[in-house]
């Protein structure tokens, strides 16, 4: 039994090298294949033609996604403990059922066994929406989201710094030109959530143009916004672009300052 949980854990984890790895990744594409085809119906039964002509077909293709992302699930559980830090047959399976990844897997079938016993259509239809959960699923299986992850883990305070800077930065001089347009545009300048939706569009320099500055004062700090707010985003397009700079340094190894060239670090 121990054998057979050990080669289960083996397939479903592709990273993990081991004499089962091509059946690994045979099953892994035809997981990753299937969250695409799901993400595709879930666009395509928006569509009220398609819906009204096919319906029979996309709910008996959500049957069998759902049966086999559960299958997926369970033996996920099951063969945890296989992996050392889940190693306690019990709490090592809470541990991952609650973690990220196994509130993801779960969410990505709950929608369909709740319906099951609810005639509440409107919420149902808004739970569904988790179904869209399975493509965040995607990110296990390729080794270039999952470097994009690090990257942004190893930044997280650096960006976090450099968002705040901006949502600062709005925050203050949208209220500021509430307090002068309000008197003017009584009506458009509503409130500072109001003013808000018009910093985010100006700062975004995406420009609705449904919420102006008429007054001077006002028309300068929204210039003044729209320079700062394309520099501000520039921050962390910087911060990305030296973590992955320096990511791929690390991959490579340690560079030697008189030749340039790389060695594998072995500390």
């Amino acid at each position: 039994m121990e054998s057979l949980r050990r080669r289960v854990n083996s397939t479903l984890q592709i990273k993990i090298k081991s004499k089962h790895e091509g059946l690994s990744f045979a099953i892994n594409i035809g997981i990753t294949t299937l969250i695409f085809l799901n993400t595709i119906a879930i666009i395509l039964h928006t569509i009220p033609k398609l819906r009204a002509n096919h319906n029979q077909l996309f709910q008996d293709f959500e049957v069998f996604s759902v049966i086999v992302f559960s299958i997926e699930y369970l033996l996920r559980v099951w063969s945890i403990v296989e992996q050392p830090e889940y190693a306690h047959p019990i709490k090592g399976r809470l541990k991952y059922i609650f973690s990220v990844w196994g509130i993801i897997d779960l969410l990505a079938i709950f929608p369909f066994y709740f319906s099951l016993f609810t005639t509440d259509l409107g919420f149902v239809r808004v739970l569904r929406l988790l179904r869209m959960l399975r493509l965040f699923r995607v990110s296990r299986y390729f080794r270039a989201i999952t470097e994009i992850q690090k990257v942004l883990i190893n930044k997280k305070e650096e960006l976090i710094l450099s968002f705040s800077f901006i949502f600062f930065l709005l925050f203050i001089l949208s209220s500021v030109v509430y307090f002068i347009e309000h008197d003017a545009q009584p009506k458009v300048f509503t409130s500072i959530p109001a003013a808000l939706w018009w910093g985010v569009n100006n700062m975004t320099t995406v420009g609705y143009g449904d919420i102006i500055p008429i007054t001077p004062l006002g028309k300068i700090i929204s210039g003044l916004l729209s320079i700062l707010g394309v520099s501000s985003f520039a921050l962390p397009t910087g911060i990305l672009a030296s973590g992955f700079a320096e990511y791929v340094e690390t991959k490579k190894g340690i560079k030697c300052p008189k030749c340039g060239e790389f060695f594998q670090n072995k500390t």
